[in-house]
């Protein structure tokens, strides 16, 4: 149990490009700071999401009405791997909040999101009516900000993320391995979560994780995996080359979030960015053969146009919100990608039995396309 007296608040801006301001009471670090406003409609999971490398560069207004009341928990490691936070960073540019608990209480907590944010130099404002603010990103569609302390408006710039190489910034800089098995997954790291790998690992697979911009032609690997991370697909020709030569040589291969973006644009597809983005814990996808509709976790702004797919290729999931794809394979059943986040942390775990199916393309020696249709109800937590 924790109780504490609220402290003297100061004050701070948002400053959104179209001109409007918002005040509100700083929790975090005093520190100006700019990049891409986005919003994510989850209740809890706010150091999951805080450490998601896919936050680059945005500042992130959470919509549940109070943040703050479960604090942050204390780092543990799993096989060299956290197993509370998605990284060993803080990655939003800023977080706007309605209500921030200055009293936390949770057993695993060792500290509150406030001194957290502050250790990181990431700033935060509270008493922001962030449904109003929801409103205006949707309508007006994405949107630049920053959040501004002691008059610093005109010292700091807005900033575009998407026009930046992020991937740079998040992505691992040398080959880490990870586990041992039989078969070996390559994981492609653009910024991966780290309960993608964990989801790996419970597969029974080594691990070889690697730069955005490695050169596996030099590797030994039975199948690779995309990951997740941030910014636009189309900064990253060098992540597109490593996956056209996976496909070429038909070695499995399954992306996630970011990676289907880079998978698609590397069979020929196109992409396109989103008004503003899905970003939330309970966006439902249905599996376009079987009509099977899981709810899921997602964070991203850009979507592939199915249209655009090449002969061989087939849309594998649709957001029932917007009727935007979520997700693409190919006939052969080696390759397969999807928008969502199937390893969620947070959010409902409905999609990780994808892992299965591809783990199946990686154990059998000949793909199953048939099987691969058939949906499976087996939960990867159980193993």
């Amino acid at each position: 149990m924790n109780s504490r007296t609220t402290p003297t608040l100061t004050k701070g801006k948002l400053i959104l490009a179209d001109g409007t301001t918002i005040e509100g009471n700083s929790f975090g670090s005093e520190t100006s700071s700019s990049g891409e406003v986005i919003f994510n409609t989850g209740m809890v999971g706010y150091p999951e999401s805080l450490t998601d490398p896919s936050y680059s560069g945005q500042i992130l207004v959470l919509t549940y009405p109070m943040i703050g009341n479960y604090g942050i928990p204390k780092t543990l490691k799993y096989q060299g791997l956290n197993t509370r936070f998605e990284s060993n960073h803080v990655h939003i540019a800023g977080l706007i909040v309605a209500q921030y608990s200055y009293n936390f209480s949770h057993w695993q907590a060792e500290q509150s999101l406030s001194e957290w944010l502050k250790k990181h130099k990431i700033p935060a404002l509270s008493g922001v009516d962030t449904r109003a603010l929801t409103k205006i990103l949707p309508t007006k569609g994405t949107m630049l900000g920053k959040i501004i302390f002691n008059n610093d408006d005109n010292q700091i710039p807005f900033y575009d993320p998407s026009k930046e190489n992020l991937c740079a910034k998040v992505s691992s800089t040398e080959p880490m391995i990870y586990g041992s098995g039989k078969h070996r997954v390559l994981l492609i790291d653009c910024g991966c979560k780290e309960n993608i790998v964990h989801h790996l690992l419970k597969m029974g697979v080594e691990v070889l994780s690697v730069p955005y911009n490695h050169d596996i032609s030099k590797e030994n690997f039975d199948a690779v995996l995309i990951s997740n991370g941030p910014g636009n697909p189309a900064n990253y020709p060098q992540t597109v080359k490593m996956i056209s030569y996976a496909i070429e040589n038909k070695i499995p291969t399954f992306g996630i979030c970011l990676g289907h973006q880079l998978m698609s644009i590397a069979i020929g597809a196109k992409t396109y960015r989103l008004k503003y983005g899905h970003h939330s814990q309970n966006q439902p996808v249905k599996e376009v053969f079987t009509n099977r509709c899981y709810i899921t976790s997602q964070n991203h702004g850009y979507a592939v146009e199915p249209k655009t797919l090449p002969d061989g290729w087939q849309p594998w999931f649709v957001n029932l919100n917007d009727g935007t794809n979520e997700g693409i394979r190919h006939k052969s059943g080696l390759f397969m990608s999807v928008q969502f986040h199937p390893e969620a942390a947070p959010g409902p775990v409905d999609s990780g039995i994808l892992f299965n199916q591809f783990k199946n393309c990686i154990f059998n020696s000949k793909s199953n396309y048939q099987k691969m249709k058939k949906p499976t109800c087996e939960n990867p937590e159980s193993k």
